[in-house]
């Protein structure tokens, strides 16, 4: 896409090519993110109930914790490119498993895979999406990739319900060729970059570079707090919605003003607040989220939910691509691919964490003691975010400088 473009939202405008082919193929791909949010319907459909629908959820969360961490070494290794192919084309090839799995067993394998494989694609990307540009634009390549994702998610949306209805396994063709469409896109459009190996020699392939950082040790827990927060939202909301006695279409609208919102605000919030520092707008913006989160345990009506939805939708705007963007400012150039997976696993047990531990404490303490827990978390962290600006900026003068 030109960045003469006219439509192009400004923030957007001088990205190159590179960011705006993952930009679209990470598009096609969400777009066929359609499997998982019907997953529960469709093992009831095959027999699958109770405890035993709990294994293959249960499966599909552990791939989210295997997959970053392979995918990160992978991508310092072998490369991006390829790291990207194994797991869109074994991401598509186990949903194609999972679709055609005999017995309980043989799903959660399927759904291990489904998710450990998807997941090793976003360490290569980001890694990429380093690569290609510079630490100055590197938030706002990250930004449009979640505005991709949220694209994607959004019409995804639409797309699963009306799929669903006409039967199951389109959704898993779907799924599948949406993956495959990726992989040709990433085979003809990008190329490999070119990438230092003697310091790669010198670290090794594993994750001790990481380690080393006490910066990014430092950084890694608070912003996995923060994801944690933020994945309540898709996690205890819908419960609260449930318990308030309101129908499951009321879910579905509160998800249906977060995906408006994010879609139409993203790309403008991300240039007004570009002059910004971006540790200043993350800690603002990850507050909010804490706060809209809270808000929860106080709705008790559909305008209730709608004001906390749109509190941390507002967070998440603002935030949108701070987090990878500051991380991957951390990274050597030869271990960014590592640096990313370290970030995605960390994403990937905040998910598995509120999955788990979120609904613990909301269904077997009090849905109160989860709401205060976010609030008090959520703003800690972004506090104390701030407080590591200025190593961060230091750090950032220091490689300049080198």
């Amino acid at each position: 896409m030109p960045s003469s473009t006219r439509t192009t939202p400004s923030a957007f405008r001088d990205l190159p090519s590179v960011v705006w082919t993952i930009f679209a193929g990470t598009i096609v791909n969400r777009l066929g993110y359609l499997v998982t949010p019907f997953l529960v319907f469709f093992l009831a459909s095959r027999g699958v109930t109770g405890g035993d629908t709990s294994y293959v959820l249960g499966a599909l969360g552990a791939g989210n914790l295997i997959g970053p961490a392979v995918g990160g070494v992978l991508a310092d290794r072998i490369g991006r490119r390829p790291t990207m192919l194994i797991g869109l084309i074994g991401a598509a090839a186990a949903q194609g498993a999972l679709f055609l799995a005999p017995g309980v067993w043989t799903m959660a394998a399927a759904a291990l895979l489904i998710s450990a494989a998807g997941s090793t694609v976003s360490p290569a990307a980001f890694a990429l999406l380093a690569d290609a540009v510079d630490s100055e634009r590197r938030r706002r390549a990250y930004a449009l990739f979640g505005w991709g994702v949220n694209i994607g998610t959004a019409v995804a949306g639409v797309l699963g319900g009306y799929l669903a209805a006409q039967g199951y396994w389109l959704l898993f063709a779907v799924d599948a060729g949406s993956m495959l469409l990726y992989a040709l896109v990433v085979t003809v459009r990008l190329k490999e970059p070119k990438r230092e190996t003697s310091q790669q020699r010198k670290d090794g392939i594993g994750y001790g570079v990481v380690f080393r950082d006490r910066l990014a040790l430092l950084l890694l827990p608070l912003f996995g707090v923060q994801l944690f927060v933020y994945s309540l939202t898709e996690v205890a909301l819908p419960l609260a919605v449930r318990d308030s006695g309101l129908s499951p279409a009321v879910y579905g609208a509160m998800a249906a003003v977060n995906a408006v919102m994010v879609v139409a605000l993203q790309p403008f919030a991300t240039a007004w607040l570009a002059r910004v520092p971006q540790l200043v707008v993350q800690s603002a913006g990850s507050a909010l989220i804490a706060v809209g989160v809270a808000l929860t345990g106080l709705a008790d009506s559909v305008a209730g939910y709608t004001v906390s939805v749109v509190v941390w939708s507002l967070g998440e705007v603002v935030v949108a691509g701070i987090a990878a963007g500051v991380f991957a400012n951390l990274a050597p150039e030869h271990a960014r691919g590592r640096y990313q997976g370290a970030f995605s696993w960390t994403w990937g047990v905040a998910r598995f964490a509120a999955l788990t531990l979120g609904v613990t404490v909301y269904t077997t303490v009090t849905p109160a003691a989860l709401w205060w827990t976010a609030l008090v978390a959520g703003t800690a962290t972004a506090a104390a975010t701030l407080t590591l600006k200025t190593l961060i900026e230091r750090r950032a003068a220091h490689d300049l400088a080198a």
